[in-house]
């Protein structure tokens, strides 16, 4: 009986949380105009410029963090903090709902980095402890929605490349400007732990590998 118990209290928070991140698509779309998203990410999710990432079919509850991060301090983007400062909760799910609901992005690797990027990408690097990126983003780059880890498939090379070595700095730990360490990466540090063990040259294969992936 305690144990049913405990499963239902599990199973009513992890409802109540996914009915709290519910957003609008409708409202996210038009709010995607007000709040100048389009101008870096596009009007469809899908950025002309290589250094801005397409949200396009990117999952849900990872934009959602990110947007969130974003205002709390613990991811610093210069471009955003004015942006999502006046944003309320309900704004941030309503415009992760409609980036998530496009179709996703579709990029091209170079076939001169493909050898070496799928074999980081699938296998990792056992000889430098590097864990495969497939492990988590899947295999078709595709992400986990539900752990909230990011689609990757068809992002601008030039953005996974400035992340990856974000992460391997520590950038993605903890804002310049905030008194208190805030972490976008988690306290499992996974990004932060294999970013840290990859070259520049694996860094710029698996961009364009990934960037191939759709």
């Amino acid at each position: 009986m305690k144990k049913q118990l405990i499963s239902f209290l599990f199973l009513s928070l992890v409802l109540s949380g996914a009915a709290s991140a519910a957003g609008d698509i409708e409202a996210g779309k038009a709010l995607s105009q007000s709040a100048t998203c389009i101008a870096c990410h596009g009007p469809d999710g899908i950025a002309a410029i290589p250094n801005y990432p397409s949200l396009a079919g990117q999952g849900e509850a990872y934009l959602l963090k990110q947007l969130r991060d974003v205002k709390s301090g613990a991811r610093v983007i210069n471009e955003m903090a004015a942006i999502v400062a006046p944003l309320s909760d309900q704004d941030l799910q309503d415009l992760s709902a409609f980036f998530s609901s496009l179709n996703g992005p579709s990029g091209q690797a170079d076939p001169k980095q493909v050898k070496l990027g799928q074999s980081l990408f699938m296998g990792g690097n056992i000889d430098t402890g590097v864990t495969a990126c497939a492990a988590c983003h899947t295999p078709t780059g595709m992400g986990n929605p539900v752990a909230a880890f990011p689609r990757l498939a068809g992002q601008n090379p030039a953005y996974i490349v400035a992340q990856l070595k974000k992460f391997r700095e520590g950038y993605r730990h903890t804002g310049a400007l905030v008194a208190e360490v805030r972490t976008n990466d988690g306290e499992s540090k996974m990004m932060r732990d294999v970013a840290f063990r990859l070259k520049d040259f694996e860094i710029d294969a698996l961009a364009s590998y990934i960037s191939g992936l759709y």
